[in-house]
């Protein structure tokens, strides 16, 4: 060693940890993506209180059971959330609407199977019906956030 230098040291530098993938998706995603993710739980949130009326009106009203409710609500909801969607959160200007509306389409079958068994797996541990839908819609909206997003919209 010549005088005034440090000593070499043996030791391999040091690599960062890997950072579970999830998490490396949400911080390299774009200012775009955040944006969307907003729009889409602002029209979630319309979804949301137009599936819970919808829910209400036809169980209460029409008399139906809470499977038919959740159904018809659906369906409600459905129509609701692919407007607003296809118009302000992703935009498909001058696009045909007939692919965007049948992926969105098989995209919310899946939330409503997931939410379907979401519902009845409250229902039958003793919980509320029109709580346990409220519960079963939040629990399905990642699911269908990131479905529309990269498949439906894309």
């Amino acid at each position: 060693m010549v005088s005034g230098q440090a000593p070499e040291t043996l030791a391999e530098p040091t690599s960062p940890r890997p950072v579970a993938p999830i998490f490396t998706r949400i911080r390299n995603a774009d200012r775009s993506a955040w944006m969307q993710l907003v729009k889409f739980c602002i029209v979630g949130a319309s979804g949301y209180v137009v599936n819970l009326v919808a829910y209400f009106v036809i169980m209460h009203w029409l008399g139906a059971s809470y499977i038919v409710a959740a159904v018809g609500a659906f369906f409600v909801a459905w129509l609701n959330n692919f407007v607003l969607n296809r118009q302000w959160t992703f935009p498909q200007h001058g696009k045909s609407m007939v692919v965007p509306a049948i992926k969105y389409f098989i995209v919310s079958l899946i939330g409503l199977a997931v939410n379907l068994v979401i519902l009845w797996g409250i229902v039958r541990l003793g919980g509320n019906s029109l709580a346990a839908q409220a519960i079963a819609i939040v629990m399905v909206t990642p699911i269908t956030f990131v479905l529309t997003r990269s498949w439906a919209f894309r």
